[in-house]
């Protein structure tokens, strides 16, 4: 895409972090800008203060992981501003624990919001890009899902089902609608609040049986390194330059590339798999 101005962007998980960055980014390129997420004062916070710039801003609530609100979401944008130009499945969550504890509530929840709403998304979306003429779809996955860190197994799932997806849309729009760009978005660390996602995880998800991060030890460290992390502006620019030069890859920690050449280097020579750690070569 070359043209911003006057267009419409909209953006799942925009009441904070990566999502809000975005929203951002493209309100200050004259986009008219749709905001979904589930938090309610966070969202209405994002709106109006995207409405104080001058922009045309939209927030609806929405629970990404079922695909009628998804529908209503792209439905309430096409009544408010005729057409959609750009979109990015960017909500997220996250859980931490050994794979035998995970419940099944633990995997719906996270496959829901992390590759359920994907899916909806593209199958929702895809249709009105190619209806308007053309754009551009973002889909956000993570560094884990291009490498498999241990103690994250249905985070990591997801997102490496975000990668294949995203790949295979890369492909079928290259031989049926050239006019739609595609990008998957692999952040390494950045500075958001997806470690304290259960905040938002709905009653009928939740159990006194899932492993708890804080236990283990694993929460500390994640707060840590996500406090060190990135900040959402950056992978935002990031996102637009993609976004603007029809770039499909975009990994926000570049000294990470050798983690996962390595992992790859390491299934082609027929061995067994090995933790690497970011910036280990």
């Amino acid at each position: 895409m070359d043209q911003f101005e006057g267009k419409t962007a909209v953006v799942t998980g925009a009441a904070s972090g990566i999502g809000l960055a975005m929203a951002r980014k493209f309100a200050a390129e004259g986009m008219n800008v749709v905001l979904a997420d589930i938090e309610v004062e966070a969202l209405d916070a994002a709106v109006a203060e995207l409405r104080s710039s001058g922009t045309q801003a939209l927030g609806v609530i929405c629970d990404v992981a079922q695909r009628s609100e998804v529908q209503r979401l792209a439905d309430q944008c096409i009544e408010q501003f005729g057409a959609v130009h750009v979109v990015c499945n960017n909500a997220g969550v996250a859980s931490g624990g050994t794979l035998w504890e995970f419940t099944e509530q633990d995997w719906q929840w996270v496959l829901g919001v992390d590759l359920w709403a994907v899916i909806h998304g593209v199958s929702i979306f895809v249709p009105l890009l190619i209806e308007a003429g053309g754009g551009h779809i973002v889909n956000t996955a993570s560094m884990a899902g291009l490498t498999s860190t241990p103690f994250m197994g249905p985070y990591n799932v997801a997102k490496h089902g975000v990668v294949t997806l995203s790949e295979t849309l890369f492909h079928e729009l290259a031989m049926l609608a050239p006019n739609v760009g595609v990008t998957v978005l692999c952040p390494g660390w950045v500075q958001t609040q997806i470690n304290r996602s259960e905040r938002n995880r709905p009653e009928a998800e939740r159990t006194s049986e899932s492993p708890s991060a804080t236990e283990s030890g694993i929460g500390a460290a994640l707060d840590k390194l996500i406090a060190e992390g990135l900040e959402p502006s950056d992978v935002a620019q990031l996102v637009f330059d993609a976004v603007r030069d029809n770039k499909f890859y975009v990994l926000t920690h570049p000294e990470w590339s050798p983690m996962v050449q390595r992992n790859t280097e390491t299934m082609l020579a027929g061995n067994n798999p090995r933790v690497f750690l970011p910036g280990s070569r």
